[in-house]
Order: C-alpha cells, then sequence, then structure tokens
C-alpha cells in the first residue's frame, strides 16, 4: 500500500536527487558529469532559465495539444529521446523502457553506436521510432557492415554525431576509475557494495555491455574519431538512402555547409555539456542557426533542457523539434518505468500551462515572439 505522505519524484532535480541516492557513484557521476569544471552545462542552463516567455492575456486556449511532428510523421509528444551510450547504466531494462515509451508516445528514440541493447531489439520495442546514432568509424569496411544491419532493420534516420573527434576530459570519470568494459577495483567494489539494489539486479542480469558489437574490441568509446571530415560526410550522404541528420552543430558556417551538402536536418547540441565546456551556449547557437539556414530546414536541439517551459523556450528559438537526455536516464534511474512516466506527465502538465499563459493552442505555433528579451520593455 502506498503511503498517502510519500514524496513523488515530479522534476528534475527529484529525479537527480533519488538517482543520486540510488546509483553507485560511479554512475551517477558518469550520466550527471560534463566535461572539464561543468561550466558549460551550468550557464548553458542558466541562459535557458533567464529567458523569459511572453504572456498574453484574453486568448482563448481551452483547446490546447502538445502533439507534433517530425519530418512529417505525427507526434503525441513534442519531445524526443537523445541518444545516449550505455544507458543500460541506470538500471536493468533501461534501453527496452525508453524503446517502449518511444512506440507508446509515438516520438524518435536515438540510438547510440554505444547502446547497451542492439539496435535490431531497439527497432523491435520502438515499433520503428528508433533513429541510429553514428560515430565516425574510420574501417569502411566495419562502417558498411554496420551501416547494412541499420538499413536491414528498417531504420529509417540516422544521426551522425560531429563534436566527438576525441571524448572529451571528464574528471570525474578519471577519478571514479569508470572504464568501459568495467574494471572493478576496491574503490569500485565498496562504491557498489553500498548500492546493493542496483548492483544485485546488475549481477543477476549481467553487467552493462555494448549492445551493437559481440566483441568487446570492436568498438573503443574512447578511440579517436578526430580523422572525420567534409569528404567522410560526402561519403555517407551518398551511402546512406533515407534521412540523415547530423548531431553536435555549433557553428553557423558549418550548418551552412551542411545544408548545402544535402543532410536533412541540423542538430544543435553541445552533448549536454560533455565534450568541451568553453564551447557556445546551444541555446545561443539555437537561433543563429535558425536565422542562418531559413525556415524550411529542419533543426532539432538538446542540451539543458530540463522543465516543460525549457521546452516551450527551444520552440521559440526555432526547434522544429526538441530531445533530451540525462533525464531520461535519471529518472529511470530513480524510479524504473514509472520514474519516465512520472517525467513526462510532470513535462506535459507545465509545457500546456506555459503554452496557455502565451497564448499558443498548438507546438507548431510558437515563435520568435514568444521569448520577451528585454525586461525593461
Amino acid at each position: 500500500m502506498l503511503n498517502p505522505f510519500s514524496k513523488v519524484d515530479i522534476s528534475f532535480n527529484d529525479f537527480r536527487q533519488s538517482a543520486k541516492r540510488r546509483l553507485p557513484k560511479l554512475l551517477f557521476e558518469y550520466i550527471d558529469g560534463a566535461a572539464s569544471d561543468g561550466s558549460g552545462e551550468v550557464d548553458n542552463r542558466e541562459i535557458i532559465r533567464k529567458l523569459r516567455l511572453k504572456t498574453k492575456a484574453l486568448i482563448n486556449v481551452e483547446q490546447r495539444s502538445l502533439t507534433h511532428k517530425v519530418f512529417r510523421i505525427p507526434s503525441k509528444l513534442p519531445i524526443g529521446i537523445a541518444p545516449m551510450g550505455m544507458v543500460q547504466m541506470a538500471g536493468v531494462g533501461a534501453d527496452e523502457a525508453l524503446a517502449r515509451c518511444a512506440a507508446k508516445y509515438e516520438i524518435p528514440v536515438g540510438v547510440s553506436t554505444a547502446a547497451s541493447m542492439s539496435l535490431e531489439k531497439y527497432a523491435e520495442y520502438s515499433k520503428g521510432y528508433a533513429w541510429f546514432q553514428l560515430y565516425y568509424m574510420a574501417d569502411k569496411v566495419e562502417l558498411e557492415k554496420l551501416l547494412s544491419r541499420i538499413i536491414t532493420a528498417g531504420y529509417k534516420t540516422l544521426i551522425f554525431t560531429v563534436d566527438v573527434p576525441e571524448v572529451g576530459f571528464r574528471p570525474n570519470e578519471i577519478q571514479n576509475g569508470l572504464t568501459m568494459p568495467f574494471k572493478f577495483g576496491p574503490k569500485q567494489i565498496l562504491d557498489f557494495a553500498m548500492h546493493p539494489n542496483w548492483s544485485l539486479k546488475t549481477l543477476i542480469h549481467g553487467v552493462p555491455k555494448f549492445g551493437n558489437f559481440t566483441d568487446t574490441n570492436s568498438f573503443n568509446r574512447n578511440a579517436s574519431r578526430a580523422g572525420a571530415d567534409w569528404e567522410f560526410l560526402r561519403y555517407l550522404r551518398d551511402r546512406w538512402p533515407n534521412k540523415l541528420v547530423i548531431k553536435g552543430v555549433l557553428n553557423t558556417d558549418d550548418a551552412i555547409n551542411m545544408k548545402g551538402m544535402g543532410v536533412d536536418g541540423i542538430y544543435v547540441s553541445s552533448h549536454g555539456g560533455r565534450q568541451l565546456a568553453s564551447a557556445p551556449h546551444p541555446i545561443e547557437m539555437l537561433p543563429k542557426i535558425r536565422e542562418a539556414l531559413g525556415k524550411d530546414v529542419q533543426i532539432f536541439y538538446d542540451s539543458g533542457l530540463r522543465t516543460g517551459e525549457d521546452l516551450v523556450k527551444a520552440y521559440a528559438l526555432g526547434a522544429n523539434f526538441v530531445f533530451m537526455g540525462r533525464p531520461w536516464s535519471l529518472a529511470y534511474a530513480a524510479n524504473n518505468q514509472h520514474g519516465i512516466e512520472n517525467y513526462i506527465g510532470y513535462l506535459c502538465k507545465e509545457a500546456s500551462v506555459a503554452m496557455a499563459m502565451i497564448g499558443r493552442k498548438k507546438i507548431a505555433e510558437i515563435c520568435f515572439d514568444d521569448i520577451f528579451w528585454n525586461s525593461k520593455t
């Protein structure tokens, strides 16, 4: 029987605190962490927080809807699931839960090359709503094999991530001794022993591994991908027959060049602040890239979004569709599938209220004019 006085996690901060209690320290800090001193993520979040939405009175907004479209495909929610590597760290079954969530709400779920569940299972559980996220691979033979698998599995959208020429410098991972695959020393064993719920379930079901590779040497998370260049993008555009989205774009010139090469979508993201603390703030680059590309190019966004109001702000700044990453992992770590459903309920309620306050009935109606730029006006 539920305790009527017990606290229910609904907000990002709620889930974050619950996940911090339940996860081993090295895993929580992997999910929650950012590059260098973490200032890139913190500052981007602060900019989002300070953005004001322009309220409008006496507009009939009784019939509001959070349904939207991605590449002209209807979705029940205006928020997708960003690709995340080794999401199984959040808890046993996390990948499957996110894939089934995508199917239920008809939203895209990014499937990382480093996912802990195979791309075939993601396609099956998501009922076709999975987008595969590809990292640069210098070995063209292995790349061709992977692309062939992706096509055979029925993927219609490929996300090519370009902001990881080298894995970002993340001090907490070094300090905690996090490696892939896991290496257990006295420090890690003690950490896991202090979090028995996570550890026992993981022991029963097996330590998280890369789901797309049977040989652990086939994918090295820390490998250099500095060889990625414009020639490789041309090759990928020629090789991939469906929608191609480029993720990790924070430069207007890059975005313009990518548009000229025939990509189908530009994904503005700082990798959640996990790559370069001094990178441009993605929330500031979003409207600049929108202005540079015009209204007809599909622009996606993640990084720093935590609330329903944040979603509205990102749409107002020019996004065609927005994604979240770590909030989904933390919600699952906090309370499994229930955590994800509670978080969705919170996001939808707050986004709907925000739309009512700014006089908008549909996500597609939200525009640049809904941001209040000058507090003195």
